[in-house]
C-alpha cells in the first residue's frame, strides 16, 4: 500500500508540473510545443534519476518509484503525444507529423542517454 501512495503522490506532482508546463505553452504554436516539452524533460529527468538510483545502490527504493514511476509518469504524455500525431497525420499535415513523430521519439532518447551521461 505504502508504494502505491507514493506512486500516486508522485503521479499528482507530475501532472501538476504538466499542466504548468501546458499553460507556459498555451497558444503559442498550433504545434504541440507543451506535450514535445514535458515529454522530452521527462526523458532528461528520469535519464538523471535511473543513473543516480544506479550509482547510489543506497537509494530507497520508495524514493524511486515516487520519481520515476510517479512523477515522470504523470509529467511525461504519451496518450497525449499519440492522439495530437493521428490528429496531424489525419489532418494531412504529414510534414509536422512526421517532424513532432519521430523527432518526440529521438530527442527522448537522446534526453535520456544525456541526463544519464550528467547525472554520472
Amino acid at each position: 500500500m505504502k508504494e502505491l501512495l507514493l506512486v500516486g503522490a508522485g503521479s499528482c506532482l507530475g501532472g501538476m508540473a504538466r499542466y504548468i508546463v501546458s499553460l507556459a505553452f498555451k497558444n503559442l504554436s498550433d504545434y504541440p510545443l507543451a506535450t514535445f516539452t514535458a515529454n522530452i524533460i521527462g526523458c532528461f529527468i528520469i535519464g538523471v534519476l535511473w543513473t543516480v538510483t544506479n550509482k547510489y545502490s543506497n537509494m530507497s527504493n520508495s524514493i524511486s518509484l515516487f520519481l520515476m514511476v510517479g512523477f515522470c509518469g504523470g509529467f511525461t504524455t504519451f496518450s497525449s503525444f499519440s492522439k495530437e500525431s493521428i490528429m496531424m497525420m489525419l489532418s494531412g499535415h504529414y510534414l509536422p507529423f512526421l517532424l513532432y513523430s519521430f523527432g518526440s521519439v529521438i530527442l527522448g532518447l537522446i534526453a535520456v542517454v544525456f541526463g544519464a551521461a550528467l547525472a554520472k
